[in-house]
């Protein structure tokens, strides 16, 4: 059977046409009303009849995009490709700005224009406290969201395509981190605040905070000036502070360490040691955290730590300047002294050295005039004749 049409009303018709036999070998009959013409309704009948033919045709699902995308998001934290923390991250977008206007939409009924319509309606009102819209870059995470779910649909035969692939999300408009400027005056400021010390190894050695509050002394060497990094914490609502593998295979790596760094961390251990015996609580562990909660000794709470940094950038005149952005002045140092790119992607944890230069190319940008000043040298102060 190829398809038949039959009359539902002046102006509806209902189709009849065979789909692919499941794997019973049993014909499998789709039906669907259409309205139009007879003449619009035989079209569509030998679209679907193609699309059968050329393996493109889809069964209908009654399946709503916000139910999709949260069940994507659960079976990705449960497969091991995002981690709790950033699944916490991921259910947020889908509450906060994907569910409340493409949520009861049907996910085979997603088309550009909705997208266009859902970037728009952010981008005015999609604030969840307050009045106003989303920055772009928030938006542009909730499009990727969609688009993985999306993906998975086409991979799963729900859809025929990712429209998130041809609609993309608003352009992220070039933000400069802030960077520290006075190295010295800062690390001057650090020694009398009570999270110095983290603050002075995320400074010099570019590890990101969780890698910091994970870190224990039998990981480092002070003497051959080096230290490991094997683990990371996170803090989500569901499992609260715990210690996870680094974000990729890159980011367990050995990081050397600069003479101002071990001088400070050498006096980090001699205060834990006169704490610990003015305590009696005896020898320090080998396995000790260089960092832990004073009060407890137990993981300090990477948010806790975040949030006291921000009191303490403003209080000495840089509210702008994020615990991350201490990551962040650390590759602009090294790149303002001529480090290499690979050494820099493998001091920091990232896989390839292409990530490196796309998240730091405004500095690399900013350092453009060594390079005239690199051909000068070679070619000599007066120059070549050309």
């Amino acid at each position: 059977m190829i398809g038949s049409i039959s009359r539902r009303g002046q102006s509806s018709w209902r189709l009849k046409f065979e789909g692919d036999r499941g794997p019973d070998g049993l014909r499998n009959i789709q039906r669907c009303t259409v309205r139009g013409s007879r003449r619009e309704a035989e079209a569509k009948l030998a679209e679907l009849v193609a699309a059968v033919g050329s393996g493109r045709y889809v069964e209908p699902s009654s399946i709503a995009v916000g139910d999709f995308v949260r069940a994507r998001v659960t079976a990705w934290e449960a497969q091991g490709a995002i981690s709790a923390r950033t699944a916490q991250r991921y259910r947020q977008l889908v509450e906060n700005q994907i569910v409340p206007h493409l949520g009861s939409k049907l996910l085979q009924k997603l088309r550009p224009l909705d997208l266009e319509a859902w970037h728009a309606a952010l981008r005015s009102g999609g604030r969840v406290r307050g009045s106003g819209g989303v920055a772009p870059r928030t938006i542009g995470h909730a499009h990727k969201v969609l688009g993985s779910a999306l993906e998975d649909a086409v991979e799963n035969e729900f859809i025929t395509r990712n429209i998130c692939r041809t609609k993309p999300a608003p352009k992220v408009p070039d933000a400069e981190m802030v960077i520290v400027r006075d190295l010295a005056g800062l690390v001057g400021k650090l020694a009398g605040w009570r999270l110095g010390a983290v603050a002075v190894v995320a400074l010099f050695t570019g590890a990101r905070l969780g890698e910091v509050l994970a870190l224990r002394w039998n990981r480092v060497d002070l003497d051959k000036k080096r230290l490991a990094v094997v683990e990371a914490l996170e803090h989500t609502k569901l499992h609260g502070t715990r210690v996870k593998p680094p974000k990729t295979r890159a980011g367990r790596r050995e990081i050397s360490l600069p003479d101002i760094l071990v001088a400070r961390l050498r006096e980090h251990r001699k205060g834990q040691l006169e704490r610990r015996l003015q305590l009696g609580a005896g020898r320090l562990p080998e396995d000790a955290l260089l960092f832990p909660d004073e009060l407890t000794g137990e993981l300090l709470s990477p948010n806790a730590v975040s949030a006291a940094w921000g009191h303490f950038a403003a209080s000495i005149g840089q509210p702008e300047l994020t615990f991350h952005g201490l990551r962040h002045s650390h590759v602009s140092l090294l790149i303002d002294q001529g480090v290499d790119i690979v050494t820099i992607a493998k001091r920091i944890g990232h896989a390839k050295p292409d990530i490196t230069l796309r998240v730091y190319a405004h500095l690399f940008r900013q350092g453009d005039g060594k390079a005239a000043a690199a051909i000068d040298a070679v070619l000599g102060a007066g120059g070549a004749q050309i």
